[in-house]
Formats: C-alpha cells, sequence, structure tokens
C-alpha cells in the first residue's frame, strides 16, 4: 500500500462502514477476518489503516465510502417492511425515497419498525453513527403510543414498567402512561429495540395490539411530515444525535443540503 500522507488513513473498518458495507466496526472486523477483504490486491488484515488512493474490495467488487452523509427522517406508513429490498416483492421504506441511485447506496434505516407499526424512522448511510444508535449501552429513548383490544389497567402499566419476561429475556419500560381518557391507548418508552418489542411485552400481560405508532426516536418525531413522506435531518439535528452518543462528526463528512433533489422533503 502506497499513501504518502499518513493523515488521510482511517482504518479499514470504518472505511467499510462508511462505505455502507457493514452496519458497524464490529460486522466489518467479521468480514475482514472472513478473507473476503482485499486491499490493493491481497487479503486484508485486522486493524490495518487505507487511504484514498487504495483499491478495497469486497468478493471482487471494490467499494468507496461516501463522501456526503445522508440523514434521512420518515413516516414510516403501514404496510411497508423496514428493509432495503424484499425478495417476496413487498414495499419497502427505501422504495418511499426517490433520490438518485447514487445518492440512496449504501442508505439503510436504523433498527427495524415490524411492517404494520407506523411512525418515526431514521435512516442513513452513516454506518458508526447508526450502530451506536442502535446499541442499549447509548440508551436511546424511543415512545410507543400502542392501542389495545381492552382497556388497560393501572396494574398492568405498573407490570411494564417492573419488567416482563419475553422469550429472548427480560424487558421493561422506562416510562409508561395510560391515557385516563381512553385507557385503550397506552405509551411506553424503551432504551432497546428487540424485534417486535413492545407488542410482546403487551401481549406477555395479556393485551393485543390493534395499533401500534412509534411517536419519538433519540428526541425526533414526525411532526410536519405525512405517513410514506420524509425529510433530511438538518445539521444541528444530525449534530446532537453525535453529541448523543458520544461521537465528533467525521471532518469529511460533510451532510447533503436540505432541499438538494429532495422532492419529499417538508418544506419549513
Amino acid at each position: 500500500m502506497t499513501v504518502s500522507d499518513k493523515s488521510s488513513l482511517i482504518r479499514l473498518n470504518r472505511y467499510l462502514a462508511r462505505a455502507g458495507v457493514c452496519p458497524s466496526r464490529r460486522k466489518a472486523d467479521e468480514l475482514i477476518a472472513s478473507g473476503q477483504v482485499r486491499v490493493n490486491g491481497q487479503v486484508a488484515q485486522l486493524g490495518m489503516r487505507v487511504g484514498p488512493d487504495d483499491i478495497v474490495e469486497v468478493n471482487g467488487v471494490r467499494v468507496v465510502p461516501q463522501t456526503q452523509a445522508l440523514y434521512i427522517l420518515m413516516n414510516k406508513p403501514h404496510d411497508t417492511i423496514t428493509t432495503c429490498e424484499d425478495e417476496r416483492g413487498r414495499r419497502t421504506v427505501l422504495d418511499l425515497i426517490n433520490l438518485p441511485p447514487e445518492q440512496k447506496n449504501g442508505l439503510f434505516p436504523v433498527g427495524r419498525l415490524d411492517r404494520n407499526t407506523t411512525g418515526v424512522l431514521l435512516l442513513t448511510n452513516d454506518g458508526e453513527l447508526a450502530n451506536r444508535l442502535m446499541h442499549p449501552r447509548y440508551r436511546v429513548e424511543k415512545i410507543y403510543v400502542a392501542r389495545t383490544a381492552r382497556p388497560v389497567k393501572p396494574e398492568e402499566a405498573e407490570q411494564l414498567r417492573r419488567g416482563v419476561q419475553l422469550e429472548d429475556g427480560p424487558a421493561r419500560a422506562v416510562q409508561v402512561a395510560v391515557n385516563p381518557a381512553d385507557p385503550h391507548e397506552i405509551a411506553l418508552m424503551i432504551y432497546e429495540g428487540r424485534n417486535r418489542q413492545v407488542r410482546r411485552m403487551l401481549e406477555a400481560i395479556g393485551h393485543e395490539v390493534v395499533q401500534l405508532k412509534r411517536t419519538h426516536y433519540a428526541g425526533l418525531t414526525a411532526k410536519g411530515v405525512r405517513p410514506g413522506k420524509w425529510r433530511r435531518l438538518t445539521d444541528a439535528e444530525v449534530r446532537r444525535l453525535y453529541r448523543l452518543v458520544g461521537l465528533k462528526p467525521p471532518k469529511t463528512f460533510k451532510t447533503l443540503p436540505i432541499g438538494h433533489g429532495d422532492a419529499n422533503a417538508v418544506k419549513r
């Protein structure tokens, strides 16, 4: 590897995460260890650094990190899959984003909302930020509002605060509030983001969920964004997310301006 300016070098695992190949450095390290990554024709080693003049390939295909970061807040609609593509041809959240292919390349949802859960969803090509936002260690707040088939009793809400046992371990809500005017409606704040967690927590205390919406994610809401529409995060919102998980925005990772090719952006 020939690089003249050492200050331009970054670790290969971070390079792969920025390229959208892996959602985190840990996953990138696993990919490197498997021997699927080559740098300048040679099998890559864990811990190595690369620069802009290096040729990085994954399974024979060259990968390049995004030079501009993209941060999208979507109001996810009903009957939409939270994946980049679906082998059964169902509508995905990426299908709702009308950006040029070169901008959508590497874009992925931060965590998951199941098919019939609506509300706030973040998408980005910034793997490092996404990985931290999804990690329970950083206690990122998520608020869900559920509508149940029968009224929720105060003692059942307290049970959710104390915690319930799920098949993949215990789970508890940080805060719980039942709507006093309509006890069929209950709000839960959680830090984790396990598969169908809120639905399963309510099912664990005997409640069928009729509707479920995520109203807040990391302090962000879908206010002003209609279901199925999206907007870019402002620079201030992105900086706040970085601070929330203890990161500094990379100097070479600039956000695309709001409104640049963004037909679905909310005018504010």
